[in-house]
């Protein structure tokens, strides 16, 4: 069941409550062209469909606490049976209010009438500069016209804040509903690398698994993958953000996937690592199981009250741990922590928050501090390891290795989740795929 009305009701009930009094304008992502008149698929931005569910453009949406002329007010391009006819159907001003559950709709092009008075009534305005500097300068000359007027009539508008402070604190934590949606996205990505598994082998291109994993999103209902796939065979694997996916696979190849897809506006963060139609060899699996185990020490360091640094941390000291036992970085754990001279093997850190987006909202740090992790927070748990094909300080063997596992962890009231536990990722369960058939 995707998320419904009631849920985009009580989001803004509550993002109103933070406001207060003041007026809050979200605008729409805007279009993007690809090239030419050709655009990009849309996709509304995050925050503006998190309190409105409105997933059209050429859009804005106002939240006023307690305005007699309506609280929540959506500007919304006007139906056109033309345009209609090339883009698709609008909800229009009527739609707004049916379906969306505005107070008061209007026109997009009737912002300029209708928002100053709305700005008067207000001593603060929430808008966050987006990426439409036009629509940037018209609200920051309403707001200055509305606050030059305030000595004149005693009321409007006299400092700016950014609503994404209140917007994402919000989005950090999930709901029933919302986990419900990143449940579905994952089990559908586990689908998609399940199949990469049991199907990729030597002699196909990197882009045949990429469509393989595609095809597995789209025919289960996803909108598509939530970030660009990376599909990474053989020396790849060590390119951290590799989307070109355009090499032969070769047989003794380990092949990273870090794959995703999107469901109700809602990603997945899954990356897998197994060898190409064989079973490991002993050197792969020796340093898959050596990430994996410190995947395993991250995770279990997921928990209310931890700090979030915390499962870096902890996956770090263990992946420094094996660097030093294969000989890739000698010395003592606590000098090669503190001069980062792993930083050659392992380059990025353990988690990001997921949600809405891929790499999702949400303050990392209060007060120059690791945040503590509560209940209803999801982040990922992603260490490497990555042996470039140039780097002759490691074994000749090891060179051009990479390996990196994913999953995505709910913190919960007594501990975690991890969410993504039925994609295989042991060496049994990988193995049992990789050779079927």
């Amino acid at each position: 069941m995707k998320i419904g009305s009631d849920t985009f009701r009580a989001r803004r009930k509550r993002f109103m409550a933070a406001v207060g009094g003041a007026v809050a304008i979200l605008p729409s992502a805007p279009i993007s062209t690809r090239n030419n008149d050709v655009e990009f698929v849309y996709r509304q931005n995050s925050d503006f469909y998190y309190l409105t569910g409105f997933a059209e453009p050429g859009s804005v949406a106002l939240f006023a606490p307690g305005h007699e002329d309506g609280e929540f007010v959506m500007f919304v391009r006007p139906r056109d049976k033309d345009r209609e006819t090339w883009t698709g159907r609008r909800a229009g001003v009527e739609g707004a209010m049916a379906v969306f559950g505005a107070d008061k709709a209007y026109t997009i092009d009737e912002l300029g009438k209708v928002l100053p008075r709305y700005l008067q009534a207000s001593d603060r305005v929430y808008y966050p500069l987006s990426d439409n500097d036009q629509l940037n300068d018209r609200i920051l000359a309403m707001v200055r016209e509305s606050g030059r007027l305030r000595e004149r009539v005693g009321s409007g508008p006299n400092a700016m804040l950014d609503p994404r402070e209140v917007v994402h604190e919000m989005r950090l934590f999930k709901s029933v509903e919302e986990l419900g949606s990143m449940r579905r996205a994952i089990a559908i990505s586990g689908q998609a690398h399940r199949e990469a598994m049991l199907k990729a082998r030597s002699g196909m291109m990197e882009w045949s698994v990429e469509a393989l994993i595609d095809y597995n999103f789209r025919v289960n209902g996803a909108a598509g993958p939530s970030y660009p796939s990376i599909v990474a065979s053989g020396e790849n694997a060590t390119i951290l953000h590799y989307i070109t996916n355009d090499r032969e696979i070769h047989s003794g190849d380990l092949l990273l996937i870090d794959a995703g897809c999107e469901y109700d506006f809602y990603a997945s963060d899954i990356t897998r690592t197994f060898p190409v139609g064989a079973k490991f060899t002993t050197l792969q699996r020796d340093l898959y199981q050596l990430v994996l185990e410190s995947q395993r020490v991250g995770i279990e360091a997921v928990k209310p009250g931890a700090k979030f640094d915390d499962p870096h941390d902890a996956s770090l000291r263990i992946l420094i741990e094996g660097m030093i036992h294969y000989k890739m970085l000698s010395g003592g754990l606590d000098d090669i922590v503190a001069n980062r001279s792993y930083g050659r093997f392992y380059m990025h850190r353990t988690s990001h928050w997921l949600g809405m987006d891929v790499h999702d909202v949400g303050l990392y740090r209060r007060e120059g501090e690791s945040r503590r992790l509560e209940p209803g927070m999801v982040l990922t748990i992603e260490p490497g390891l990555y042996l470039s094909i140039d780097d002759d300080t490691v074994p000749e063997e090891m060179r051009g290795i990479g390996i990196r596992i994913e999953d995505d962890v709910l913190v919960t009231e007594h501990g975690h989740e991890v969410m993504s536990l039925a994609i295989p990722k042991s060496v049994g369960e990988i193995e049992a795929l990789t050779t079927a058939g």
